[in-house]
């Protein structure tokens, strides 16, 4: 038995890092069915109401793609908007922001230590080896990998919905034996990533609308492309909120002026921030949804690593699914306890 024990100790460590390798190489399937999986949780709920209405499947699964695509195309005309404003900055403020920036920049380089050729511009300095039309590959080559993951998405997608792809079996399959463990602990998935991304959504919304209520207020130029600039990156657990304040602050160093003014508005949006973030969304999630910053940040730079940015919008998610199953057996509850930070006591299952 102690042999047997081993053996499949050895096991697991060769096989965690071969699906990890599969997951990254594989992630041109991965990321949309994942994606996916997300997207149909949210929508389970209201198909389960079309059920028991007896709405025909087909017509509740047109209804459903029907407000997905209302709510892509109402945020299609936000960012029209935001990139209206954009377009419309005058020269006298393209002309601003470049001196501003290019201070900063010349006051870096003396700090760091950085010497340029006398007489070279900066942007001539650090854009030397830049060529639009070398770069333009790659670019077009993303656009290309996102749209076949879009509509991979919602093939998939429409798979899940419809009922093609059970994601209860598929958990009774792989993870559970018996079905009734398998339905309480499907249900607890649903209902917890449900409510953590509708918190999230909610405290992402109102962190753009203080974001651009901030900038209105202090005459920031652009106050919608900022605030869904905010909205958007609020996605990415903590870094998301670090970066928006530190890029709105830079971007506000070129309007207001070096005193009091630009101070009072950098403490604003940290404001807005910490109230959201480290305040209102702790208290909305709850107690038994903590998760410890140090398994947050470990998971971020996992699936960042794995997925690049769809794994980072996916990291907190995908934390949740695990922490649940680990809850389930004896063996792996201590490794659920250690994520959430909470050694003392047995684990609350529900």
């Amino acid at each position: 038995m102690n042999d047997l024990g081993t053996t499949n100790r050895l096991l697991l460590f060769i096989v965690v890092p071969l699906i990890f390798y599969l997951l990254k190489e594989l992630s041109f399937i991965f990321v949309p069915l994942f994606f996916s999986m997300f997207i149909a949780l949210l929508f389970l709920p209201l198909m389960r109401w079309f059920k028991k209405k007896k709405v025909p499947n087909a017509l509740s699964v047109t209804a459903v793609i029907a407000i997905i695509a209302t709510t892509f195309y109402l945020g299609g005309r936000l960012i029209r908007i935001s990139t209206s404003e954009l377009r419309s900055a005058d020269n006298s403020f393209v002309a601003l922001a470049e001196s501003k920036l290019l201070g900063l920049v010349v006051s870096l380089e003396s700090f760091m230590g950085i010497e340029r050729i006398a007489g070279v511009q900066v942007i001539d300095h650090y854009l030397k080896e830049f060529n639009v039309f070398e770069n333009m590959g790659p670019t077009v080559g993303m656009v290309g990998d996102t749209l076949t993951m879009t509509l991979m998405t919602v093939f998939f997608m429409i798979l899940l919905l419809a009922g093609s792809i059970n994601l209860q079996d598929v958990l009774q399959t792989v993870i559970f034996r018996q079905k009734y463990a398998s339905v309480k602990v499907f249900r607890r998935i649903e209902k917890d990533i449900i409510k953590f991304i509708r918190v999230k959504f909610v405290i992402s919304f109102f962190t753009g609308v203080g974001f651009t209520l901030a900038c209105v207020f202090f005459d920031v130029s652009f106050p919608v492309f900022w605030g869904l600039f905010a909205f958007l990156i609020n996605f990415v657990q903590m870094v998301g909120s670090i970066v928006s304040v530190i890029l709105l602050s830079l971007f506000a160093m070129v309007e207001l002026d070096p005193s009091g003014t630009l101070l009072a508005f950098v403490l604003v949006i940290i404001g807005v921030q910490v109230i959201m973030g480290s305040i209102l969304e702790p208290n909305f999630l709850g107690k038994t949804f903590s998760i410890n910053v140090i398994t947050v940040l470990v998971m971020l730079m996992l699936w960042g690593y794995i997925w690049g940015v769809p794994g980072l919008i996916m990291a907190i998610p995908i934390t949740v699914f695990i922490k649940i199953v680990l809850e389930q057996f004896p063996r792996t509850r201590v490794i659920a306890r250690l994520m959430s930070g909470t050694m003392v006591g047995p684990v609350q299952t529900r």
